[in-house]
């Protein structure tokens, strides 16, 4: 059998409930944002006690939690940066996340202890970067999403072992060069990085000659309009042995603004993935549950991104494809019964899954439902409501329970 080092699988954690979701499905390490210097303004991110539980809740379960601090900021942000370092230093947090070179100084100064991951938004392409990143006391970069996996290679022979390499392999794409994106603040007044990015590059799009005003002509053959902008979502769930065989340290899931449903489902995939690979490399196969994983989460039409070369990126449409939908979380199971809290309606007659880490999904059809009072009722409409259901396996506190939305 041949030796591979086992990447990490990093998730994104938006809020604290989608910390828990990261945790609880098989995360080695989570990303997330203070209320200050991240990407993700409408994440819900951690304030400074939210961000003093969340480390404490991963590490007692073994999880890493990295700190973003990737805005480029301005002189008034570059004061109040020395005492947001050292509440994160004082907190555990195990690396932060820095797109400027002011900051990783600032961070190497003040910070020493605590390990500093350049930013995908710092735009390494190639090792000369890398290797002069490393000599300012970089432990890991990520790398440029426009990377084929060929580079990446290169890059992992051409650069000292003990550099971490991070690429991102599922979640969106954006059509600026890794994210540095100028659009939003101009179309909008919101700052792409400030973390506040309006996602322009997801509208509908015509082209108007000056001397026609008001005739407006399809870019592309689309009746509706083009979305040139419009990037696909990336998925790389099929080729982890092929990202392992590149030297990628951590393998980096987009979504800090998504929902913990998705944390849940992608995480639990690759965690699931990157595990049958390690245990047999030689013999190892995508099992086609983890191949489907994916598409049962708001997704845009998949692609792999630039791995393979240039790719076909343009998304024609604006919104999102969303097979199943998140119907209750389970709170115990005992005398042949599962305890819920509702999310979104399901009623008698309906077949759900349940996914509990590790597992293939377990089909369970609904022919009863008993409400928070024990009486019986024909479906369970209201969010948050407390419910029953006959169900003879047993599951862990929660665990999801999801609706196949074309059953």
């Amino acid at each position: 059998m041949k030796q591979i080092i086992k990447p990490e699988v990093l998730a994104p954690a938006g809020d604290y409930e989608r910390l828990m979701a990261a945790v609880k499905y098989g995360a080695d390490a989570v990303y997330l944002g203070g209320t200050s210097f991240g990407m993700r303004a409408n994440a819900g991110n951690f304030d400074e006690e939210q961000l003093r539980q969340g480390v404490a809740y991963a590490h007692a379960h073994g999880v890493k939690v990295y700190l973003t601090c990737n805005i480029l900021p301005t002189n008034q942000e570059a004061d109040q940066i020395e005492a947001f370092l050292l509440y994160a230093a004082q907190v555990g947090v195990d690396a932060l996340i820095v797109a400027d070179v002011g900051i990783l100084m600032l961070a190497r100064r003040v910070v020493p202890h605590i390990d500093i991951h350049i930013s995908t938004q710092t735009g390494v392409v190639n090792y000369l970067t890398a290797n002069e990143l490393y000599k300012l006391g970089a432990k890991r970069v990520v790398l440029a999403r426009e990377l084929s996996l060929e580079t990446i290679r290169e890059i992992r022979r051409r650069t000292p072992a003990d550099l971490e390499i991070e690429c991102f392999v599922h979640g969106a794409m954006c059509m600026s060069f890794s994210g540095r994106c100028l659009l939003s603040n101009y179309l909008t007044g919101r700052d792409a990085n400030r973390g506040e990015c309006a996602q322009p590059c997801r509208w509908s799009y015509y082209l108007m000659e000056e001397k026609r005003p008001g005739q407006y002509f399809p870019i592309l053959e689309d009746e509706h309009g083009s979305y040139i902008l419009n990037a696909k979502d990336m998925s790389m769930i099929e080729h982890i042995d092929q990202l392992v065989d590149a030297g990628i340290t951590s393998l980096k899931i987009e979504g800090r603004a998504k929902s913990a449903y998705y944390v849940s489902v992608i995480t639990n995939a690759y965690r699931q993935a990157v595990d049958k690979y390690v245990a047999d490399p030689d013999n190892y196969k995508l099992e086609g549950w983890l191949a489907d994983e994916v598409f049962k989460v708001s997704h845009r039409e998949y692609s792999t991104g630039f791995y393979f070369g240039r790719p076909d990126q343009c998304y024609k449409s604006g919104g999102y494809v969303r097979e199943c939908d998140i119907v209750a979380v389970v709170e115990q199971c005992r005398d042949g019964w599962l305890y819920g809290t509702q999310r979104n309606r399901f009623a008698i007659g309906d077949r759900v899954e349940i996914l509990e880490p590790g597992c293939p999904p377990y089909e369970l059809d609904i022919t009863t439902i008993r409400d928070g009072d024990g009486t019986v009722v024909e479906a369970a409409p209201h969010a948050m409501m407390q419910f029953s259901i006959p169900c003879e396996a047993n599951f862990t506190q929660g665990t999801i329970i999801r609706k196949n939305k074309t059953l």
